[in-house]
């Protein structure tokens, strides 16, 4: 990115561009996103016009695969061998039909290549840092050249109709270093794991032919100190358009209300990559959530000159606007498009909606005029079975998993989010956070930074821009450096995206450094640091940017070194953090703090904490990283959602500790929660405001049963009973029925049940899974973080009485066939269970043609 001038930034579509949101974001599948019982709404494709000069084609399918090597290039198909590989254009023939792939792997991408590696017991330490430990254990770096080296090749096909547009290949993510050949010719290279990048292909291609090309991702660096991945493990497109065209992310709605109506500020950038000039006016058509046309603009002709651009602005009046809220997520629909003689040329979509957010030194923050407690999650981009290449259905099923506990905001910690992440709490209602990777005002860092704001300034969920994340040397008062770095950067921020403030997560005073350009100050951990800053700098808004990092382990309710496990009572934090009844009674009370984000959401891979080896995740999370609730998880359902909670914990299976003393813990927003022990009233206790009831009981088989009372009434009871021993398998999905696209998902849960038909909380039963039919294995797992099992075998333990099965579709309707069974024979047989996922024709994506694939 050498060379970037502020002005390239601000008007070129950059060379980190990548496709268009918004297009994507309007499928004309009939697949929902999955909050709960919240349904999110797509626009159906018949109502919109057709937009037939431009085509963005997902090209996911049908990639060959095979692991290089770093060091070798006798391993790492000849690449290196000498010093003259980029000594004449086109001489790679490894990107040449003529290339034998026949013993590469066929596979679909997003792809992470880290998440199929054995765990490797490496601890190697630098200073006070463990960077193999907190990348998750994987044999990924320069250590490892023999699996840090992927190749990735594909055929395709470009027709003699497209001679005379121009066809760009467009990444929205690779870990990490990546370099690109097409047709035996080097097109280019990025640098970074978390920014989209594309490249003109349009010279190097083959018209009615077939063409080649071949992508060599190096993942010996990272961006991070945390699970990365390595691969293309977000979405590839591949783009055409006219040489007359919209510029990538160069249209914006930018809306303010005045009184019952709102304000739409239009813009929009027409590129002209032509031999000669061409006269072009732009026009928008703004819809509703149901497809009707509720507005229109148009700018006037301007003349666009050859490999030239012009800007276009109009404006547009919203009637009476549905606003845009976590409880109300409704969204706009901008159809923009360019004329050129009367006739339509180039047209995209773009989302917005109507909303405004304001944070107040005083009084907190406001959404809607309406003051609002932020209630927000830090999260990482990996799951289990699939690490860091999410299928998109995944991202929606995450997401409703954080709704359901009364999260309304997350924050893309550390790093610039995938497309599908954002577009789903636009859609879902939940608030962002939107995290750069990289505090720098270098070419690079600025351009990443410019490129996160570009692409997601029209999403009504991103409230604050921030511009890194505990930067040590850029936040001590005595870091010049940092407030030069940070005015530059917020600079950049405010002159692309005027609507926004800019902040950065500070684990430190805020007294100097990069604090002094942020507009709203965030606080990681040290509760004893927010009051006396309100003190001495009141017209500064304050918010938590990072908190908790309170630990546990899901199912446990004891620590225990020995095993690596916490107990799952919010008894744990490592030092610099705090139990999650303890932050959120600080954000929660204080009327000028406008909320905070909770270390973290998720479970994720690496940053094993406090332990090390075996465990190869973190225990930060309010749900494991299968998505399965900790006991925490109802702390926060209880104080941040709006209906009744009752909560009693733990489960009542002790065998061996008889007689011992159990702490039994409720959580609850009812007034009085009563207890009893085998019908033995323990007494009731009062609910604190923000706090949880206790008891301490001695252990005896039978049951524990909490009775929560409102205003004098039971209106919630809960019973944990002490089970049996397994004897059958019980699987269950959070959808039966899912698309036949080739990527939607379904997530299913397997539990051993007893005689009785309860589910055995401490059951660690080796099971194994068998999928026929159309649909396909890609992932499993359980939520245990000392667990190394295969997340890619179909088999799993259950941990803690849960393990997670993730089955992806064919794009062939009709039935996915799943059955759990016990691995192996020791020990008391269970009854298998079996589960059929129907999978429903579909309207399919436009994609890239798969040679030998039907359509």
């Amino acid at each position: 990115m050498a060379g970037i001038t502020r002005r390239d930034l601000l008007q070129s579509g950059l060379a980190l561009s990548a496709s268009s949101l918004v297009t994507r974001s309007a499928w004309a599948r009939a697949n929902t996103l999955f909050a709960g019982d919240l349904q999110a709404k797509t626009a159906s494709a018949a109502t919109l016009p057709a937009v037939a000069p431009r085509e963005q084609l997902l090209f996911d399918f049908g990639w060959k695969f095979i692991l290089g090597n770093s060091a070798d290039p006798a391993k790492d198909l000849g690449f290196g061998m000498g010093q003259g590989d980029f000594a004449k254009t086109g001489d790679f023939d490894f990107a040449k039909a003529k290339f034998d792939d026949s013993k590469w792997r066929t596979l679909n991408l997003p792809h992470d290549w880290a998440v199929e590696l054995p765990f490797v017991n490496d601890e190697t330490t630098i200073g006070d840092d463990m960077p193999f430990q907190s990348h998750g254990f994987k044999p990924i770096g320069r250590k490892y050249p023999e699996t840090s080296v992927g190749w990735y090749r594909r055929e395709f096909e470009i027709p003699a109709s497209d001679l005379g547009r121009r066809i760009t290949v467009e990444f929205d993510g690779v870990f990490r270093d990546v370099l690109v050949f097409v047709n035996g010719c080097f097109i280019g290279r990025n640098d970074n794991g978390y920014a989209p990048f594309r490249f003109d292909l349009t010279d190097f291609l083959s018209y009615g032919a077939k063409n080649y090309i071949v992508a060599r991702v190096d993942a010996s660096f990272g961006d991070g100190w945390f699970y990365e991945g390595a691969g293309i493990y977000r979405h590839v497109w591949l783009t055409k358009t006219d040489a007359l065209h919209l510029g990538q992310w160069e249209s914006t709605v930018r809306s303010a209300m005045n009184g019952s109506a709102a304000a739409l500020t239009l813009g929009a950038v027409v590129e002209n990559q032509g031999r000669q000039a061409e006269s072009a006016r732009v026009t928008w058509q703004i819809q509703d959530a149901a497809g009707k046309s509720v507005a229109t603009a148009e700018a006037a002709v301007q003349s666009v000159a050859a490999d030239g651009s012009a800007s276009y602005t109009a404006t547009a009046k919203l009637a009476n606007p549905a606003l845009w809220s976590p409880d109300t997520p409704n969204l706009y629909t901008a159809i923009v498009t360019v004329e050129t003689n009367g006739k339509a040329g180039d047209a995209e979509r773009i989302s917005f909606g109507v909303r405004s957010a304001v944070f107040d030194a005083d009084k907190g923050f406001f959404l809607n005029g309406k003051p609002v407690k932020i209630q927000g999650t830090c999260n990482h981009q990996d799951h289990a079975g699939v690490g860091a290449a999410l299928p998109d259905r995944l991202q929606a099923f995450r997401l409703g998993v954080l709704k359901e506990m009364g999260c309304n905001a997350v924050r893309t910690s550390h790093n610039m989010p995938t497309p599908e992440w954002v577009d789903g709490c636009d859609r879902m209602g939940l608030m962002m956070m939107c995290e750069t990777r990289q505090m720098s005002s270098n070419p690079e860092g600025l351009a990443q930074l410019a490129t996160m704001v570009k692409r997601y300034r029209n999403s009504p969920s991103i409230i604050l821009w921030s511009i890194g994340n505990e930067e040590w040397e850029m936040q001590t008062g005595e870091a010049e450096q940092g407030v030069k770095v940070g005015t530059s950067m917020v600079r950049l921020c405010h002159e692309l995206d005027p609507t926004r403030p800019v902040s950065a997560a500070v684990n430190g005073s805020n007294r100097g450094g990069v604090s002094e350009a942020l507009d709203v100050i965030g606080f990681n951990y040290n509760l004893g640091l927010p009051d006396k800053f309100h003190k001495d700098f009141p017209k500064r808004p304050c918010y938590g940017s990072e908190t908790a990092s309170a630990i546990s382990t899901r199912g446990e309710y004891t620590t225990d070194p020995l095993r690596n496990t916490l107990s799952a009572y919010d008894v744990n934090q490592p030092g610099w953090g705090e139990m999650a009844e303890e932050w959120w009674t600080f954000y929660g009370t204080r009327e000028w703090e406008a909320g905070g984000f909770a270390w973290t959401g998720f479970d994720y891979r690496g940053e094993p904490t406090p332990y090390g080896w075996p465990s190869i995740s973190s225990q930060f999370g309010i749900v494991d990283t299968c998505g399965f609730p900790k006991d925490s998880f109802y702390y926060y359902k209880s104080w941040w959602g709006t209906g009744p909670v009752l909560h009693l914990f733990p489960h009542w299976n002790f065998e061996g500790r008889e007689g011992d003393e159990i702490p039994v813990w409720v959580h609850s927003n009812l007034d009085e929660v009563e207890l009893l022990v085998n019908g033995a009233s323990q007494g009731s206790k009062k609910v604190a405001h923000l706090g949880h009831v206790e008891w301490k009981v001695r252990y005896e088989p039978g049951s524990i049963e909490a009775r929560g009372s409102k205003d004098g009434k039971v209106l919630l009871t809960e019973k944990r009973e002490t089970t049996g021993a397994p004897v059958s398998i019980r699987l269950s999905a959070d959808r039966t029925e899912i698309g036949a696209d080739g990527e939607d998902v379904a997530v299913l849960k397997a539990e051993a049940l007893d005689k009785e038909g309860r589910p055995v909380p401490t059951a660690m039963n080796l099971l194994k899974f068998n999928i026929t039919g159309e649909g396909k294995l890609i992932g499993v797992g359980n939520g245990d973080p000392n667990c190394q099992e295969s997340d890619k075998e179909p088999k799993r333990s259950l941990f803690n009485g849960l393990a997670q099965v993730i089955v992806q579709a064919t794009k062939h309707p009709g039935e996915i066939h799943i059955e759990a069974m016990k691995e192996g024979w020791e020990g008391v047989p269970l009854m298998p269970a079996k589960l059929t996922i129907t999978t429903r024709q579909v309207e399919l994506r436009p994609a890239v043609a798969v040679p030998g694939e039907e359509d």
